[in-house]
């Protein structure tokens, strides 16, 4: 028997997909989380990652893209440095990942304001990472293979010494048959999507109909790709967190549809 409950589509990886769902399913809505994506830890074969890390002290900033990332990189500076290394400032992209990083730190970590938007764009706006505060600086940029091109190359630009240390990949899956017709028939209340990458890996799976139910999206940059693949009912949460989006999943839902399934 199908649920009453409205359902929501969510394709995100990581702890953060059980702070989503919780997030989610506290509106009343179930969650189907399609489990295409994995966060997989990246080999050191070359000692590259480790020589990188005992430099650590040489750099001035180190931000960090994800609390994957974060957790990954206080896996390994437990390992490498007995005492963290002094005079560095630490920052996350996001709140959830200067979270994980201040717990694990013991002091305080940067990030941009809560509902501030895409999370790179919203970084580079903030005074710490303007020319005049950045240029001359040594920066390590921590996060997965792939992406955060924009923080690299604008940072780059402003006139910092920018280095970039892979932590993790993202590897994709097939949806499993009964997810591809969920997707197909556009079969739910709302998709969530916070990547371009998993956008793209369910393209194939996402018909007419799917295109013209509610997408949420955790930013402009990413609203805009699923415009040009022909999403027409397109949602923007403040930031990427599962509270933003949660939030947002209530505001395009309306609460009076939210007992129709």
């Amino acid at each position: 028997m199908a649920s009453a409950k409205p359902r929501v589509v969510i394709a995100r990886p990581g702890a953060r997909a059980k702070a989503l769902e919780q997030g989610i399913e506290a509106l009343g809505a179930e969650v189907l989380n399609l489990g295409v994506m994995q966060l997989v830890p990246l080999e050191d074969a070359s000692g590259d990652t480790r020589r990188r890390l005992l430099d650590l002290d040489l750099y001035q900033v180190v931000l960090v893209t994800s609390p994957f990332a974060a957790t990954c990189l206080l896996e390994w500076v437990d390992d490498l440095w007995p005492q963290y290394p002094i005079g560095i400032m630490w920052w996350g992209t996001g709140a959830s990942t200067a979270e994980v990083l201040s717990h694990g730190l013991g002091e305080d970590v940067g990030a941009p304001p809560s509902g501030s938007g895409s999370a790179s764009e919203a970084l580079l706006s903030m005074p710490a990472f303007q020319t005049e505060a950045v240029s001359g600086q040594r920066v390590l940029l921590v996060g997965g293979e792939g992406g955060r091109t924009l923080l690299h190359e604008t940072l780059m630009q402003r006139g910092a010494s920018v280095d970039t240390l892979a932590l993790y990949k993202r590897t994709v899956h097939t949806p499993e048959p009964h997810h591809q017709r969920v997707l197909e028939e556009g079969a739910f209340r709302a998709l969530i999507l916070t990547s371009a990458e998993q956008l793209e890996h369910l393209l194939l799976w996402c018909s007419d109909s799917t295109k013209k139910r509610p997408l949420v999206v955790s930013s402009q940059r990413l609203a805009e790709t699923a415009s040009f693949h022909g999403f027409t009912a397109i949602t923007i949460a403040g930031d990427a967190s599962p509270t933003a989006l949660a939030r947002a999943v209530a505001h395009c839902v309306a609460p009076s549809n939210l007992d129709k399934g």
